[in-house]
């Protein structure tokens, strides 16, 4: 997903803290409560009836999951005003007890450890619109240019849990996937995660089942009805043969076909800097929904009319953000950062945005030059903020500043300079995703597998990047034939290297808070710091 703010860049110099109140219902959805601890989410058969008229839905939801601990009350979190109508558990009614949108169910069977058990909830109600989608979540219940029902849902902040009853938090995913059975009016198609297993005719109604079998996050899991083209191609990729559908509304499909002809390159691209596709088995689709777009895992949704940038913006002023399509290049690299690689807790959602937004950089390096993509990542600088820190609150849902994009982007970029190896850089990015393969994680395993693998330590650097909002500032002198430069606005013992441009020439110096001299360079006419490199800079006298 994507958040632009279009406020001018603001620099702090010093770290701010987040003086942010939190309530229990923070607490009841950000941290694994004892009722979410004891037991480990297999599997979702998810039911659900759409009835585009009413704005409604119905549905169930089969939860298969395995006893960790022999405990008895289950937490499932389900948001208002969608409401719980039956729990049961081999044909027996459970009660269950409401805190705001976190519902507790007893058990009535013994839970014993190391077996696995499947419960059975009944829900229904008119699910929230969203009303800026993606940015806010829920239905969007729209129709297209042909008075036909265009409705999808776009759910990643607010969560899965604003339209069906689900283990809402990112640290469990269902070890073996998702069985969707979607039915909608017979004329319209349902388009889920995953491949299409089965549609079939009820009549008024059609039920399509689509499946997914490998790990997903609830957020990731979709709905998509429209009147639907499809057509699709096999991608011959790193593992073999990727099965690539498109599903369009048909008043688009020449648009799509188009347009869409960026998909193998993205592919390609990715997979040469990530590795193989983290989905083979489940397909790669790319779907239109009347919002701008989301990385809903192998169902990457799409709405950016047909056109490159960011509706059609250069957010990067470079000139290089027309020369993709900003949607198609970054929900899909959200395949291998947020769907293969996904953060335990949202506080460290920089893990998805930062190395998604980066991503948008490593496309064009692929597909055009490294040039290309230095201009392009340094560009978007001007929309980062540094408002606050881009790790948020653990344990609260609450995510950092909204600088994980292309502050996130940046930073890693400074990381490639400092790796100083093209080969090995692609080999810590290819590594976190066979390593992280199909797992949740923290952000200080990211950090440590980068700074393990590049053979640097990153430290003071990742505490100063990731945990305040302080850029590190080289002041800096020049005479005849020496240089004087410290940094400022840093943290204690950050130390980190970059290139100056001395006469033309790179010269790699390793500053820190205290003023150090090169000497012996010869006659200093020009200095400055190289742009790839996250700094500010200032000549002082």
């Amino acid at each position: 997903m994507i958040r632009i703010i279009v406020t001018s860049l603001l620099l702090f110099s010093i770290s701010i803290s987040c003086a942010q109140e939190f309530t229990k219902a923070d607490e009841l959805k950000g941290s694994i409560t004892p009722e979410r601890a004891w037991w480990d989410l297999q599997h979702y058969k998810l039911e659900v009836e759409v009835f585009p008229k009413k704005q409604e839905i119905k549905g169930t939801n089969t939860i298969t999951y395995l006893v960790s601990e022999a405990e008895k009350v289950m937490q499932i979190d389900l948001q208002s005003p969608m409401q719980i109508d039956k729990v049961t558990q081999n044909g027996k009614k459970l009660k269950f007890k409401s805190n705001g949108n976190a519902h507790f169910i007893k058990l009535k069977e013994k839970q014993k450890i190391g077996e696995t058990n499947t419960l059975v909830i009944e829900f229904s109600g008119a699910p929230k619109e969203a009303v800026r989608a993606p940015w806010d979540g829920g239905f969007s219940w729209k129709q297209d240019s042909n008075g036909n029902p265009f409705i999808a849902t776009a759910n990643q902040g607010i969560g899965a849990s604003v339209w069906w009853p689900v283990k809402d938090h990112p640290a469990d995913e269902p070890d073996k996937g998702v069985d969707m059975f979607y039915t909608v009016p017979s004329d319209l198609v349902a388009v889920g995660n995953g491949r299409l297993i089965e549609e079939t005719d009820n009549g008024k109604t059609k039920t399509w089942h689509w499946q997914v079998t490998q790990p997903i996050n609830s957020y990731g899991v979709n709905i998509n009805i429209g009147d639907y083209a499809n057509f699709g191609y096999e991608h011959e990729g790193l593992k073999g043969i990727l099965d690539v559908d498109y599903y369009v509304l048909k008043e688009n499909l020449e648009k799509a076909k188009a347009q869409f002809t960026q998909v193998p390159m993205m592919l390609q691209a990715f997979e040469y800097w990530f590795g193989p596709y983290p989905f083979y088995e489940d397909s790669y689709k790319l779907v239109e929904v009347p919002y701008l777009g989301m990385e809903h895992q192998s169902s990457v949704t799409y709405g950016n009319n047909y056109q490159n940038g960011y509706l059609g913006n250069d957010l990067s002023g470079s000139g290089w953000g027309l020369r993709f399509d900003f949607i198609i290049i970054h929900e899909s690299g959200h395949e291998w950062f947020a769907n293969n690689i996904t953060n335990k807790d949202v506080a460290d959602m920089w893990i998805h945005e930062g190395f998604t937004a980066y991503s948008e950089n490593l496309y064009l390096s692929y597909n055009f030059s490294d040039e290309a993509a230095s201009e392009y990542v340094i560009g978007t600088r001007s929309r980062i903020q540094n408002d606050r820190p881009i790790i948020g609150t653990y344990n609260m849902d609450n995510e950092g500043s909204s600088d994980m994009y292309y502050k996130g982007a940046n930073i890693l970029h400074t990381i490639r300079q400092l790796v100083e190896d093209d080969k090995k850089w692609r080999s810590i990015l290819t590594g976190l995703n066979k390593d992280f393969y199909h797992q949740t994680v923290t952000t200080n395993q990211v950090e440590e597998y980068i700074s393990e693998k590049a053979g640097i330590d990153l430290t003071e650097f990742w505490n100063q990047y990731l945990r305040t909002t302080q850029i590190p500032k080289l002041e800096y002198k020049y005479s005849s034939n020496q240089l004087s430069y410290r940094y400022v606005d840093i943290i204690e013992g950050f130390d980190m290297p970059v290139i100056m441009n001395i006469n033309g020439k790179e010269h790699w110096i390793q500053p820190n808070a205290e003023w150090q001299t090169f000497e012996n360079i010869g006659d200093i006419r020009e200095a400055s710091v190289k742009e790839d490199f996250y700094v500010n800079s200032k000549i002082v006298q």
